[in-house]
């Protein structure tokens, strides 16, 4: 048997194991070879063994590298300044002759006047998580082995392009331990080339192939010097064809290299490909993407009635598809979208979200979803959806309505008997007890009674321990369930919401204003969530007096210096008020619908910064100050209001049904903040336990860290705690598995076949360039705005605009100092909507890519009333 070179490696001998030295693209082109009809360019891997053995005795790249290391991402010009002498010191290494000699003698089994593709091909590249694209070089129509041997240094060089660099960085690659192989490939000189991805890049449909194709070499149309073809198939069938005008092609030059030409002007508007030549690209795509077992992006190039691929690598753009054992079409809709908590979630916080749901739940990407395709196929059931999800998403509302009217997926039955059973029963549950009777008292029992409910768990749970404690938490979730979707409740927060819209409905079509409801709901009673933001400015009342407090939280970095507060002229009252606040708040965090994350209470330096921003830009007594300028505002629009209705026609009675809604508004609304509030307080008291647990886990050498229970779910963690055995191989795939979905950002409404359906706000007379949103709190404000993505980094001034991704209760302490609040998640009845409409703050939500979009430090302006943002 032929031994195999530890420096040279034909396509034939590499696989997908040979990724380590052959690099993504070489051991791309390695699987490519194996599969039966797929044309793939003969040639050869310069292994990362030869470049390992290029730089491994190099000393002025090992301290160029060193340095490199310690360069933070933002320092763009020392990353160009040593990124270009690595590169120097690289191409200026000689390769060994006995390498050199070896790859000359691979080059003798070709043609000597052959022409080759000369291509990067690093470890790092081609990853199911990161493609690495294009980061580094490919040299095409390279003759000779002069030029061939220049060349392969120049791609070893290009391992430290500052794009290069930068990606690694972005992506948590070590540069010392990333590796570039080399591969020559015999060079094709296509009539056209182009790329082909197997799952559509723009709307992520998995059965939609997408072809771009241009005359000459493929390198045109990536570089984007031109506009290609374009074309869609689905199932062998062209669902969209798009032919260009191209004006320019890249081809070969005779002595190497290559070169623009322009394309003849009769030849221009041609197609690159025939039909029949676009429909055997999509077969070809699909039998590779069927080898791979993942959707492909494809380089292909067409010489001589023959297509070759030069390139496959998976896509790493897609959003995932939740997984499902049938073929039926389904719709998802994102669960994080209604809860305004759009991260990833571990998975013992996903199945603890699915134990309490009154209806199936699937994930996908750490994020939950949830079917309602069989209400889509049915008129009663898209109406009871639509109208739901209408009010709290309109971009949710939009995205199915656009699915329902297409017709190529969503098949409406002939009539509505097969209206599902589950929808009817969900339905039945929110509208149970919606008339509830203006009575104060019931808020009161309501919250008493889940109080008591609560504390019973905290007693009872302490006597629980293994498989005990899950049998515990699985019967008083039940109790859970129960009190989150009792009547009583779901019929307070349903008839205030009802009496908010039907305030604004009917104000407007009256007396002509927009909104009114939001001014009217400011400072309500039993409003847990506003009430939390004011008591931090309560806690900072008690610290002002103190400079030495102050001086010392302004420079503590761990949550045990709090214990040395004490010692301090007025720290045992700091003190004090932090573990206060802490006893009735502490069980909240960013993120808290997971139960992974960690709380306040168990990190309360968190809200040391707040606390010292409260103290710098809020006044003091602010929170009393605040709560009663807002009951003034709302209880004189209140009079304002029924003054105006009694001078219409049929005035007193329409001033009679005002009042009616507007006592319901300020007596039931604030109440809708408290559920969440009580599921919280319980999801601590599970958490404690469960992490009591997992210590007993670490210290019986089962686990190595507690933490390693949010990588489980909570029937897996239950057979952990009976078997005293666990998967550690699992755990490891779940943390990576994580890493890669805290990139993804999900989609509002997801098909089976992977298809993200996009929504639009419908709206006229919105400025051209203004960003459009969902108006949520009325207003109109100009600030600056404050991108913020983590609440622990919050730096606000009185009078900003916080711009952010999402915002839960937990970022209601920020809002008593801002004026403006812009998100991209969120709807009317969302936690940051109600809370500003409490506070009186202008907001718009559900801006898409708000955050990137709005630059940190910019100047705009909100306009809460019609939902838009201008740039000034």
């Amino acid at each position: 048997m032929k031994k195999i070179s530890a420096n040279i490696l034909g396509f034939q001998e590499i696989d997908k194991s040979k990724q380590a030295i052959a690099g993504g693209k070489g051991a791309h082109l390695g699987e490519l070879s194996r599969i039966a009809g797929i044309q793939v360019p003969a040639g050869f891997c310069v292994t990362t063994a030869v470049y390992q053995q290029i730089i491994g005795s190099n000393e002025t790249f090992r301290v160029l590298l060193d340095q490199l290391i310690l360069l933070p991402m933002d320092d763009r010009k020392g990353i160009s300044e040593i990124g270009a002498r690595i590169r120097k010191t690289i191409e200026e290494i000689p390769i060994p002759e006995a390498i050199a000699a070896e790859i000359i003698g691979y080059l003798t089994r070709f043609d000597e006047n052959e022409a080759f593709a000369v291509r990067s091909s690093a470890t790092a590249e081609d990853l199911p998580a990161a493609s690495f694209a294009g980061q580094q070089d490919t040299y095409l129509n390279i003759i000779g082995k002069t030029a061939i041997l220049q060349h392969i240094s120049k791609c070893w060089a290009s391992l430290y392009t500052d794009r290069a660099i930068i990606y690694r960085m972005q992506n948590g690659f070590n540069h010392s331990q990333v590796y570039l192989a080399v591969v020559i490939q015999q060079m094709i000189f296509p009539e056209a080339a182009g790329i082909m991805f197997t799952a559509d890049p723009v709307t992520a449909n998995r059965k939609v192939v997408s072809i771009d194709a241009s005359f000459g070499l493929g390198e045109a149309l990536v570089a984007g010097l031109v506009n290609a073809d374009h074309y869609k198939v689905r199932q062998g069938e062209f669902i969209s064809k798009k032919i260009s005008t191209k004006q320019l092609g890249i081809y070969a030059v005779k002595a190497g290299g290559t070169q623009q030409q322009k394309i003849a002007v009769d030849q221009q508007n041609k197609p690159a490909l025939t039909d029949a030549q676009v429909l055997q690209l999509a077969s070809l795509g699909r039998k590779i993407e069927a080898h791979f077992g993942s959707p492909q992006d494809i380089e292909w190039c067409w010489m001589n009635d023959t297509c070759y691929i030069v390139q496959s690598r998976p896509v790493t753009t897609l959003y995932p598809i939740p997984e499902t054992n049938d073929n039926v079409p389904h719709v998802y809709v994102s669960v994080g979208h209604q809860q305004m908590m759009t991260d990833a979630i571990k998975p013992l916080g996903l199945s603890f979200f699915q134990l309490i749901a009154v209806r199936p739940m699937y994930h996908a990407g750490g994020r939950l979803f949830v079917d309602v395709a069989q209400e889509l196929s049915t008129r009663a059931g898209s109406d009871r959806i639509l109208n739901g999800l209408g009010k709290s998403d309109p971009l949710i509302k939009d995205a199915l309505l656009t699915l329902i009217e297409r017709g190529d997926f969503i098949k409406m039955a002939a009539d509505d008997k097969q209206d599902d059973d589950l929808g009817k029963r969900h339905q039945a549950m929110l509208t149970a007890g919606t008339q509830i009777e203006n009575d104060p008292n019931i808020v009161a029992e309501l919250i008493a009674n889940s109080e008591t409910e609560i504390n019973t768990l905290q007693q009872n749970i302490q006597t629980k321990s293994g498989t005990a404690l899950f049998d515990f938490i699985r019967e008083d979730i039940q109790r859970l369930g129960k009190e989150l979707f009792d009547p009583r409740s779901l019929g307070v927060i349903i008839t205030a919401i009802n009496a908010a819209f039907w305030i604004n409905d009917n104000m407007q079509e009256w007396l002509g204003e927009k909104n009114v409801a939001d001014v009217l709901a400011q400072s309500v009673s039993n409003n847990v969530t506003s009430e939390m933001g004011l008591a931090l400015l309560d806690v900072a009342d008690v610290i002002r007096p103190y400079p030495a407090v102050i001086a010392y939280l302004q420079q503590i970095k761990e949550d045990s210096a709090l214990t040395d507060l004490i010692t301090l002229e007025g720290g045992a009252a700091a003190r004090e008020a932090i573990d206060a606040y802490l006893n009735k708040y502490g069980m909240r965090c960013s993120g808290e619908i997971d139960i992974t994350r960690m709380r306040w209470c168990e990190k309360p330096a968190t809200l040391v910064p707040l606390i010292l921003s409260n103290i710098k830009n809020v006044a003091p007594h602010a929170g009393k100050r605040k709560f009663d300028a807002g009951l003034a505002q709302a209880l004189q629009k209140e009079e304002t209001l029924l003054a105006q209705l009694k001078q219409l026609p049929d005035g007193a009675t329409k001033a009679r049904e005002t009042k009616q809604k507007i006592d319901l508004i300020r007596n039931l609304s604030g109440y809708r903040e408290y559920p969440k509030y009580a599921k919280m307080k319980r999801y601590f008291i599970y958490r404690q336990a469960l992490l009591r647990e997992a210590a007993a886990l670490v210290a019986a050498g089962v686990l190595h860290k507690k933490e390693e229970i949010y990588y489980l779910t909570f029937e897996e963690l239950w057979e952990v705690v009976r078997t005293q055995e666990v998967d550690e191989q699992l755990i490891g795939q779940r943390k990576e598995a994580y890493q890669l979905y805290e990139k993804l950002m999900p989609p509002r409404v997801l098909t089976s076949d992977g298809e993200i359906i996009r929504g639009t706000y419908k709206r006229e007379n919105i400025p051209a360039d203004a960003l459009v949103g969902l108006a949520v709190s009325s207003g109109q404000i100009e600030g600056r705005a404050r991108v913020i993505l983590n609440m622990e980094e919050a730096d606000l001034e009185a009078g900003d605009i916080l711009v952010t991704a999402f915002t839960d209760p937990s970022w209601t302490p920020l809002f008593v100092s801002i004026k403006g609040l812009v998100t991209e998640v969120g709807g009317l009845m969302t936690h940051g909507a109600v809370i500003a409409r409490e506070y009186g703050i202008a907001a718009v939500v559900g801006v898409e890519q708000a955050t990137k979009r709005i630059k940190d430090g910019q100047r705009i302006r909100v306009n809460g009333t019609d939902g838009y943002i201008e740039m000034l």
